[in-house]
């Protein structure tokens, strides 16, 4: 991850006819929301449009409100911008255009790389980044909860190997209804990173997560067509590289 932010420009509305290019430049972001919440919540919304190289945020005053999202290659940004335009992210449309700057990942990859002077400041004791870093990591556990029967609408499963080694539970047939469950999320996974992926879907009404353990969660849609339409779409996504969501009929 870059050190130092991308010199841009102006607002996210203006084009200033500013060439396409692999970096988008978001503004209008929700200022409240931590820094590590909102680098994640962007590379999973954003991620649907390709790979991703990198996802730049900073806790400086000049650059809240703002990010930077690195593809892989220009058709992906493009998309990203047509798509995600005004979107609501945490209560808030962005407003996106493409970066008027490199990105120091693509620089240093052509060579083209000049460092910039950091500006000096005293950082916080060691012991006391460490104690709130750990406060932090132990504030996101549980936001999630793993398959297992009980919980309120998981059906009775059976493990299965996938890909990698891993073993993902799967359901026994299930009639398909409004209710999707799904697994195989991240533990840091958050009820906003899931509500900003399939509220894009019509007939979205919520996301549930069970406190105690991480991993599964419940989106319930306004009828079984609506529920159908969004796992098609869905099926599979990576919220990280890692991490292939496999989503179920619920059972009710």
């Amino acid at each position: 991850m870059s050190g130092e932010a991308p010199a841009v420009g102006g607002g996210g509305g203006e084009a200033n006819g500013i060439p396409p290019n692999v970096t988008i430049y978001i503004n209008n972001l929700n200022e409240k929301i931590k820094l590590d919440e909102l680098k994640k919540s962007l590379n999973a919304v954003f991620s649907q449009f390709g790979k991703i190289l990198d996802v730049l945020a900073f806790k400086t005053l000049k650059h809240k409100g703002q990010a930077w999202v690195v593809f892989e290659d220009v058709a992906s940004a493009t998309e990203a911008i047509k798509r995600m335009q005004d979107f609501p992210f945490y209560d808030k449309p962005m407003r996106i255009q493409y970066a008027k700057t490199k990105s120091d990942i693509l620089a240093k990859a052509d060579g083209t790389f000049v460092p910039r002077e950091r500006r000096k400041r005293v950082d916080e004791k060691p012991e006391k980044k460490q104690k709130r870093e750990q406060h932090h990591d132990a504030s996101q556990i549980g936001m999630g909860v793993n398959a297992y029967p009980g919980v309120y609408g998981a059906p009775q499963l059976t493990q299965l190997p996938v890909a990698g080694g891993q073993r993902v539970m799967m359901p026994e047939i299930i009639v398909p209804n409004n209710i999707l469950f799904i697994q195989n999320l991240p533990h840091e996974t958050t009820p906003m990173m899931l509500q900003m992926l399939f509220c894009q879907y019509p007939g979205f009404k919520e996301v549930r997560m069970v406190e105690a353990k991480p991993g599964i969660a419940f989106v319930e849609y306004g009828d079984e067509a609506q529920a159908t339409a969004a796992m098609t779409h869905l099926q599979g996504f990576k919220i990280t590289k890692e991490n292939q969501m496999v989503i179920t009929y619920a059972k009710k």
